[in-house]
């Protein structure tokens, strides 16, 4: 029986720059992407996105805006995810905190919006169409295609 699950994310920019995290573990995966994952209980969406950026960066962020809406799946699950535009607001990058140890979030950092990391990136956007949905100001959540996960 396939799962379903609600998750959250932050599209953090500071600078023209844009918040990742690194998620390693040796022969499984090597990817970035914005901070984030699972509402918990009877949290609100945009509350999700903040928690989970600070358990995996140590960075407070306030969500401005749902910027998009994302629809994956697999043979075992089925996730609908909500990206926020989010504000750092205090504290410095530590990934040693973060609660779930087994997601190998291995880093943390800034990248350049046209100066992104190798390899696979997520969401999707990142690469193409965020520089230009952030300067057009996200007038409305923009809801990406259906797509199947891959982490490799």
């Amino acid at each position: 029986m396939q799962q379903h699950r609600i998750s959250c994310g932050a599209l953090v920019v500071r600078d023209n720059a844009i918040l990742l995290v690194r998620h390693h573990r040796a022969g499984e995966h090597d990817f970035w992407a914005a901070p984030g994952g699972g509402v918990e209980g009877n949290e609100e969406l945009a509350r999700t996105a903040e928690r989970e950026t600070l358990e995996e960066t140590g960075l407070h962020v306030m969500a401005t805006r749902l910027a998009y809406i994302d629809e994956l799946w697999s043979a075992e699950q089925r996730v609908l995810k909500f990206w926020f535009l989010a504000e750092p607001m205090s504290g410095e990058i530590d990934v040693s905190r973060n609660p779930a140890s087994g997601e190998s979030i291995v880093a943390a950092r800034w990248f350049p919006l046209d100066a992104l990391p190798i390899g696979p990136v997520f969401p999707e956007p990142l690469r193409t169409r965020f520089p230009r949905d952030l300067a057009a100001g996200f007038p409305g959540a923009i809801k990406l295609p259906l797509r199947q996960m891959q982490f490799s």
